[in-house]
């Protein structure tokens, strides 16, 4: 029986993919697959998918034939799985020698339905250590307990997909597939999810992955129209959550972070091009227009003033029809 798959999507990233390939030959066991799914590269990244299924114990390349995004491409890797547990990785990224074994140790010995850790960003040559903003470790505990406070960080703010393992158990029930075609904050629905309907999570100090920041290529770095899908995400949790027999509990938070990161992209509009900034600009004002407004005038009240300000003079603006980026 497979005890460990892991899901990795590759997307033109042919500077970095020997790296991640070579992390996960240091992790390999006969009982653990590696299903790399390559999102319809156009460089030299399907060459080399191609030799590491030759070459990598437990390797299943599939491609795909039209670039979907990362979502869909974790969702086709999640369709093949056949792991007692799931565990992801992005194709620029990189593990510690032997990090997969301690993970599914871990998730073993604790018995809950998902584990999260810690993570070391780096950028260039500087190496920064995350943690997961969950206080007690090894412990099990309600991941819808996690959610709050709405004013600090919480676990579902730490959305990294491949910062933990996750049991079979929740692909049965529907919780670990992504929204298809979102292309970015892809994890955000996913990890609200994860917390309001799983039953049992923990949080365990263990370094092992190792994720890249400043990657040209990466969604973070560029400034077109598929950076406005964080709005899109965005409102599936908002619509979720109310959806919820506590949603008067957690909206709250929902709503504010929702704030926070409208306020962080409108703080860095200059990265945009000029029509999508025009674009971000009307499509937040939907947003804030659609939110519970008593809730948003709590969240607002509760934020600096700078920025409730801006948010307050946004919501005023006329609104982009629909949601679509």
């Amino acid at each position: 029986m497979v005890k460990l798959s892991v899901i990795v999507p590759f997307y033109n990233v042919q500077q970095y993919a020997p790296d991640t390939l070579r992390s996960l030959s240091a992790n390999a066991r006969e009982d653990f697959e590696f299903i790399l799914v390559d999102d319809c590269s156009s460089d030299g990244t399907p060459e080399i998918l191609a030799r590491a299924e030759r070459e990598l114990p437990g390797a299943v390349h599939v491609r795909h034939e039209k670039n979907g995004g990362l979502a869909t491409a974790r969702n086709t890797g999640i369709d093949r799985a056949r792991g007692e547990y799931v565990t992801f990785l992005d194709g620029d990224d990189w593990l510690a020698r032997g990090y997969y074994p301690q993970l599914v140790s871990a998730i073993e010995s604790l018995g809950c339905d998902f584990l999260r850790t810690d993570h070391v960003q780096t950028t260039a040559r500087a190496r920064t250590v995350h943690r997961v903003p969950v206080g007690p470790r090894n412990v099990v505990l309600n991941p819808r307990e996690a959610i709050l406070p709405a004013d600090r960080s919480t676990s579902v703010d730490y959305a990294y997909a491949w910062a933990g393992v996750y049991h079979r158990r929740l692909v049965d029930k529907g919780l670990l597939h992504f929204t298809d075609g979102l292309r970015t904050a892809e994890d955000r629905p996913w990890i609200w999810k994860l917390h309001r309907e799983a039953e049992s999570f923990a949080a365990v100090s263990l370094l092992g992955v190792f994720y890249r920041r400043g990657v040209a290529s990466s969604l973070t770095q560029i400034g077109d129209v598929r950076q406005l899908d964080f709005i899109r995400a965005f409102d599936q949790v908002i619509e979720e959550t109310a959806q919820d027999p506590e949603a008067d509990t957690l909206l709250p938070k929902a709503v504010r972070t929702y704030c926070a990161i409208i306020s962080h992209h409108l703080g860095s509009i200059e990265r945009f091009e000029p029509a999508v900034a025009k674009k971000l600009k009307s499509m937040s004002a939907g947003a804030l227009q659609r939110m519970p407004q008593d809730v948003l005038e709590e969240a607002l009240d509760s934020m600096d003033l700078q920025r409730a300000t801006k948010l307050r003079r946004l919501r005023r603006r006329p609104a982009a029809p629909g949601v679509a980026a």
